[in-house]
């Protein structure tokens, strides 16, 4: 098969199914791992796939574009990795905080573990599971809805209307993009009410959000800089993005390069 036939299949797969694996390409085209990665570094030149970490993904397009969970849960590991443990250190034994949707808050989810007697209140499918498999004994309040969105939320009016009676000590919010003027925002509408839901019920406010974001604008704001006490994101941030948020908000910097170091140990 030639390289440009080979193109073809993955980029079809990538349209498909929103991202696809090195070794599966591998097995399936029956040639080598760096012939796979060329492969990948020519479509990702011509802006067609984004690369990630063991494979690629689709890209980020319009305004309205949802990646699935499956297709960010691989994107940017070692910050999403990084910004979770420092996320952790926010939350204190005996409060109770609520979890958005989102691939970085599932990741946060996996370092509660040692935070005793904790209430957490989600929307996520996906944060109430990872929860329940690490065996927390505590409670974990799973908001119900209409709608389960491309990210594994439950939105509607009736986890919108639950949210409006809590008050919760912190809020740990996922978000899609983040720009100046648009603020923190979503390309889903329906879950983007929802997020302004538990937005107010927060006494406290913090956005976890990766490098990668900035510049992205969903449809949708969620919040404005102003409204948010923290912004975890990481180093990769750049200088232009910490300053203009330093004006509307307190803001810390995960070191991934901790990470990556630790996985190839």
């Amino acid at each position: 098969m030639l390289a440009r036939q080979r193109q073809e299949v993955i980029l079809d797969e990538v349209r498909r199914t929103g991202a696809v694996q090195v070794g599966d390409l591998v097995l399936r085209l029956g040639v080598s791992d760096m012939t796979i990665r060329r492969d990948l570094d020519t479509l990702a030149r011509r802006g067609l796939v984004e690369k990630v970490y063991g494979g690629a993904t689709s890209t980020v397009g319009r305004s309205t574009d949802e990646p699935g969970f499956e297709v960010k849960s691989v994107r940017q590991l070692a910050e999403k990795e990084a910004i979770s443990r420092l996320a952790a250190e926010q939350v204190q034994p005996g409060t109770a905080i609520g979890l958005s949707g989102g691939t970085t808050t599932w990741t946060m989810a996996r370092h509660l573990d040692d935070v005793a007697d904790l209430t957490v209140v989600t929307n996520s499918v996906r944060v109430a599971d990872a929860l329940q498999q690490r065996g927390r004994v505590d409670r974990t309040v799973v908001l119900t809805g209409g709608v389960r969105t491309p990210s594994d939320a439950l939105v509607g009016p009736v986890a919108v209307q639950s949210l409006r009676s809590l008050h919760l000590d912190v809020v740990f919010l996922g978000v899609h993009g983040m720009a100046p003027r648009a603020g923190f925002t979503t390309p889903n509408l329906d879950e983007s009410e929802a997020n302004r839901a538990f937005a107010q019920a927060a006494s406290r406010l913090v956005v976890v959000a990766d490098s990668s974001k900035w510049s992205t604008i969903g449809i949708s704001t969620i919040v404005d800089f102003d409204e948010v006490d923290l912004l975890i994101s990481d180093e990769g941030l750049p200088q232009d993005a910490r300053a203009e948020l330093g004006e509307h908000l307190e803001l810390e910097l995960a070191d991934q390069q901790g990470v990556e170091e630790e996985e190839q140990q």
